[in-house]
Order: C-alpha cells, then structure tokens, then sequence
C-alpha cells in the first residue's frame, strides 16, 4: 500500500496562499525564486535546504554519495512506466539538443513543452492521472524535426535506418490507440491488458493473480504476520507459454542503473554515521545484488530500528502505484536530515501513539495491544529521485509490509521545507478566494491553514497509516486494486478524526480548535469541488489519492444530508460547500474511519471495491464543467514538482574537504544533464 501523502495533498497550501509556520528557512528567503517556471497544466519550483552548513563534513559527504545514489535509477523509473519510455525520451532530447532547423517558432515552442512534461511525469502517461498526453504538433512537423537532426544520437536498433526509426517511433507517440493509459482501474476489463505500464509481458490479469496466488500458498509464518511482498522487485512475463519473473538485481533487469546505485551506496556505507547506519546500507546493497525479497525485509526493520541518525534516506522499490494490482513497485529515493525545531511536533504526537490506538472509534478486535516502534520527525529534503521527483511526497511512513509495522514499528515524516516551499510559490494565486463559502473560511485558513495541514500530515504518516491490524489469516493484499485508495483513506481519516479531538489541545499542539475546523474546511472543499480542477472534462477519477478524498467527503455529505452537517449551495451561479456542523462531522469521520479499517482488517474486496466505486469514481459533469471554467480564469498549473538543489564536493589531495549547496533555475538544463550524466540503461529493456 502507498504510504506517501502526494503532493495533491498540498492542496491546502497549494491553493490557500497560507502564511507558513515555519521560521528557520534561509535567510535570503526574500531573494530566493521559489516558482522558476510554468507550461502546460504544470509547475516548476525550487526548494531549499536550510541547515545544511550546520552539518558535519561527514554528513554532508553522506549526502552527497546518497544523492548520487539517489539520481542512479532514473531510467528506472522511465522504463517501468512505459518500455517505450526511453526511447522516446532520447530522441526528443536529440532533437532538442541537435535540431538544425529555426526554433523561435511556436511549432518548436509546443513541441518544447511536451518534452518537458515528458521529463516532468518520466514518460508519456501524465504523472497523475496516468493518461497519455500528445504534443501540440503534428506529426508532419515532428517527422521534419527528426529529418532536421543530426541522427547519431538517435535510439535506432542495429541495422534501423532513420526513416524506419521515424515511422516506428511517430504512433507511439501520436497515436490514441497505441498506450492511452498507463495504469488502468476501470471495473470490468483486464487491469493488465489495458495497462501501458511495463511490469507485465503478455501476461493477463487471471495469470498474474494465479501466479502469485501459487507464490503464497504456504508462505504464512508465525500466526501469518511475517510474509514476503511478492513480485515486489520484478517484471512478469510470460515467454512461449511458460510464465516466470525477471527480477531487479545486479545480472538481472536493469542491472547497469543497479550497479551504479551500489557503487554510490558503498561510498555512503564508508561514511556512515553509526555502525546500524552502515550494517543497514551494506543490506539494501545486498538486496540490490541479489533480488532477494527477505533481505529487503532485513533492511526495513534494520532501518526502521535507526532512529539516531541525523541523516537517512530511502532507496529502492517502494511504492506499488504504478501498477494496477498493486504489488509491483516504482523505484524512488529521497535523502534527507532532520529538522530538530519542528520535529518536537511529531515527537509529542508519536510519543502518543498508544493512546491515539486505544482511543480510535474502530472495533476493539482491529486495534493494536501494543504500538510498537512508531518515530516521527520533520525532515529536510535534501534530494528527490525516482518516483519523488519531480512530483515528490510531503510525508512518508514506511515500511509497507504490515507484518514489520506491527513487529518492529514505522517512520513517519513530513517535509517541512517541501511545504514551505509550496506555500511560497503559491501566495496570492486567488484559489481561495475563488472557492471559499464565506470570508470566515478564508480567515480561518490564513491564520491556521499552515499548522493544520501539517498536523493532518503528522497523524496520517506518523499514526493513521501505523494504526489497527489484520486480523490472522488476513495478508494485506486482498483488496488489489482498491487497497491503495482505502488505504489513503483510511490513514486521512485517522488524521481528520483526532485533529478534532481535546487531546490535540491538552498534548500543546494547538491552542484553539479553529486549527481542526480550518483543516476540515479545505479537506471538504478539496474532495468536493476543488481537486476537480487536475480531472480532465469527461473523465472520471482513477487516481488512489483522489478516490480517496472524494469517497470521503461524498460518503460524509450523504451521510449528513439529513442533518445538514454539510451543506451544497450556489452563490452568483457557483457552486460552494460549506461545514455547519463540525462537531457532527467528526462524528461520521470516526463511522467511516471504524468501517474501512474493518474492511482492511477482515480483506473485504466486495465492500471496500463497492465503497470506493460508489463514492470516489464518478464526476458530476456539471460542477465539474463549471470548476475547470472557473479555474481556468486564475491562471494556476494544478501540478507542481522541484529543481533539485546540486551538491557540489570540493576536494584536496583526492579527499572531500567540504560540499557546497547549489540551486539551480533552469529547469530544462537539470533534465539534460541528468540525461546525460545519471543514464545508464538501453533504451529497451
């Protein structure tokens, strides 16, 4: 299950223009260009790293070898959204770079933007909604494109010539029959077949649940808690009738980005800051030579067990969105250290976390006895790679494998300068305003939106995602392709449940309950109204985090009609939601809350699939015709992702004497030079 809050949810600061908490960012704040540049429905940022020159040498030169580390498997990632991915990248870089024809046309200028959001979403399936996107050329143009481009550097097989390579390559990318989608969650057809992603071969969906069925059996140990995430780290391909798994190792698929990432990691290992710091990524070096899924288990709990270091990192296949089961995963990264200031929030609330269980409205049977392990700090990212970048989390809480998080506990993060960064690329956009029922919510989310989108972060990473159990013989993988939007769910409404409760008050973490209903606010307008704006017209919801939002926010509409807990109006001809009951509302968040962590708990596919068709798919096509009308005239790109700041080691005598932060601006020239300098897969694999 996904335990990252995606950056949709920076909704709330996204689209509230809030005034930050936070006050250690650096000091040339004022002189800093947080928001560089924006094309298509997209924005591009930066981030800054304050408190990186407070850190040792030797943490800083950890950094440094993780962020190297970090930016290895970035053809990874490509290759695993489409295997077409690659190639198409190249030869759009190709053209970008060696184009000898005029490029101060509008022609060039469209076919610019699409290969930027081809870099932006590491493909040609937005990043989101994992639809494919077209360039706003033709395929005229783009054919005399390639004939205008010196063809060394194009991808052609042995033996291709350049017109062969152009006819091949032009309905990949033009073509809406060929891969319009990448991930598929439509009700009724084979998830596989109509799925463009790259973790199956000529395998339909039935052979794939067969096989790993078959991998299962028999695999329960100790009461059915300690169980393997099978297929995890590999592609399923079926070869003259006989199906088998070609796994992610060093020898295996993408073995040349593997090998790279070991040898920075081996680097870090040298320089680690305590000896389970070094034992923990000397074994994530041997899960990547060996492919073997119990060691990756080893890493989690050694890593989920280090709680002294300043700097951590996570590194390797994660996140099981990308594929429409929901067991094969993206590869990621992201380094990082901690934020001291701001983690005394997330300390309180962790140091709690027993009687945050022992106090939630579900059935005494789903709760843990015992909570074990659960940390949380406020982080400082230092680099985002794979699967966080450029579109990158704002929290985290692994390890997924619930059998480890109920053994061994969890990490729980928010990134507090991604937020703040988002927040100050967003003042004054007039989302707000625009959306707003009243002047009263719009004062409530200035003076405590900040906070309480941050506190909503800390409980859903930190105890939402970390709280309940199965029940035995339950795996956590029953509920396939809904599991992830459940799950999303059922750690949002763990947050939105206790961010109301007089605890939150007695623990320090707020002094007014306006925090809670601020929070309640935009969660609602967010999963009713606003999030409509990143759907296109006719579409109905497919992402996990989005059927989330609106599955809770509809379920508690309804729920409430009767007592007009939340009421829909029109206003001068648009469309508002506002909370008239708050206190009621909470009410039906812990009802929802007790219901989905029974399904989890129990494996319920039937009434979890029901729950989520019936509340997070459908579009009103209606309001939804009128939020994107209304959108479209505050001139905001409904996506944001990062810039990467650039670690720069200075040496003497072939040793590091110290590493400098740089921030870079140019968007474009970070994607060319990681092309360049961090590629090392074959355009196919």
């Amino acid at each position: 299950m996904k335990k990252h809050i995606l950056i949709i949810f920076c909704l709330t600061l996204m689209f509230t223009s809030c005034t930050s908490n936070q006050e250690k960012q650096t000091a040339s704040d004022d002189d800093f260009k947080f928001l560089v540049e924006q094309f298509a429905d997209l924005r591009i940022m930066r981030y800054q790293v304050p408190d990186f020159e407070s850190l040792s040498l030797k943490q800083k030169e950890l950094i440094y070898y993780l962020s190297e580390a970090a930016l290895a498997g970035r053809d990874i990632l490509f290759d695993q959204n489409y295997k077409y991915n690659l190639t198409i990248r190249r030869t759009l870089e190709n053209i970008y770079e060696n184009y000898s024809g005029p490029r101060n046309t509008p022609e060039f200028e469209k076919y610019t933007v699409y290969l930027k959001r081809v870099w932006f979403s590491n493909g040609i399936h937005h990043h989101y909604s994992k639809d494919k996107f077209y360039p706003e050329i033709s395929e005229d143009y783009f054919k005399s494109l390639i004939a205008e481009t010196s063809p060394g550097n194009f991808p052609l097989k042995d033996g291709q010539t350049i017109e062969a390579f152009t006819e091949e390559i032009t309905p990949i990318i033009f073509s809406h029959n060929i891969a319009p989608k990448a991930v598929s969650q439509a009700a009724g057809e084979d998830l596989l077949l109509s799925s463009a992603c790259n973790f199956y071969d000529g395998v339909t969906e039935k052979e794939a649940e067969d096989y790993y069925k078959a991998k299962k059996a028999g695999d329960i140990k100790t009461g059915g808690d300690t169980l393997v995430s099978y297929g995890l780290n590999s592609k399923l391909v079926k070869r003259n009738g006989k199906i088998f798994e070609e796994v992610y190792k060093t020898g295996g698929l993408y073995s040349p980005a593997i090998e790279k990432i070991i040898f920075w990691l081996e680097k870090a290992a040298g320089v680690a800051e305590n000896d389970l710091q070094q034992r923990t990524i000397n074994t994530l070096i041997e899960y990547y030579k060996t492919g073997d899924l119990k060691t990756w288990d080893e890493y989690n709990v050694l890593w989920v067990g280090d709680m002294q270091s300043e700097v951590d990192f996570i590194n390797g296949f994660i996140e099981v969105y990308g594929d429409p089961l929901g067991l094969k995963a993206t590869w990621e990264s992201l380094v990082n250290f901690k934020d001291h200031a701001a983690t005394k929030r997330a300390t309180i609330i962790s140091e709690n976390a027993q009687w945050f269980e022992d106090n939630s409205p579900v059935n005494p049977k789903f709760k843990k006895a015992e909570v074990k392990g659960v940390s949380a700090k406020v982080i400082t990212a230092a680099q985002l790679g794979g699967d966080c970048y450029p579109s990158t989390p704002i929290g985290i809480n692994l390890p997924n494998a619930d059998w480890i998080r109920k053994e061994h506990g969890s990490k729980s993060v928010t990134i507090e300068n991604i937020t703040y960064a988002y927040d100050q690329a967003s003042l004054g956009n007039g989302m707000l305003e625009e959306f707003a029922a009243n002047d009263q919510e719009i004062a409530l989310a200035r003076e405590y939106g900040s906070l309480a989108s941050n506190l909503h972060t800390d409980l859903h990473e930190c105890l939402g995602h970390g709280s309940g159990q199965l029940l035995p013989g339950t795996r956590g993988d029953e509920l396939k392709n809904y599991g992830s939007p459940l799950e999303e769910a059922r750690a949002d409404l763990f947050a939105l449940y206790y961010i109301g409760d007089p605890k939150m008050i007695s623990l320090g973490l707020f002094d007014d309950e306006k925090v809670y209903m601020a929070e309640y606010n935009s969660y609602i307008r967010n999963g009713l109204i606003t999030q409509l704006t990143r759907i296109e017209p006719g579409k109905n919801i497919e992402q996990a985090h989005m059927r989330n939002r609106q599955l809770i926010a509809s379920w508690a509409y309804e729920q409430g009609k009767a007592d007009n807990v939340i009421e829909k109006f029109s206003r001068d001809g648009k469309s508002y939601v506002k909370i008239n009951d708050y206190k009621a509302l909470r009410q039906l968040f812990g009802k929802l809350l007790a219901e989905i962590q029974r399904i989890k708990s129990e494996g319920d596919y039937e009434a979890g699939r029901d729950l989520v068709e019936k509340y997070g798919v459908k579009v009103n096509p209606e309001l939804h015709r009128e939020v994107l009308d209304r959108f479209a005239k505050l001139n905001i790109a409904p996506y944001g992702g990062f810039i990467n700041p650039v670690f720069v080691p200075v040496t003497e005598n072939g040793k590091i004497t110290s590493v400098n932060v740089e921030y870079p601006e140019d968007y474009a020239g970070q994607m060319m030079d990681y092309s360049k300098n961090h590629s090392f897969l074959p355009s196919i694999n």
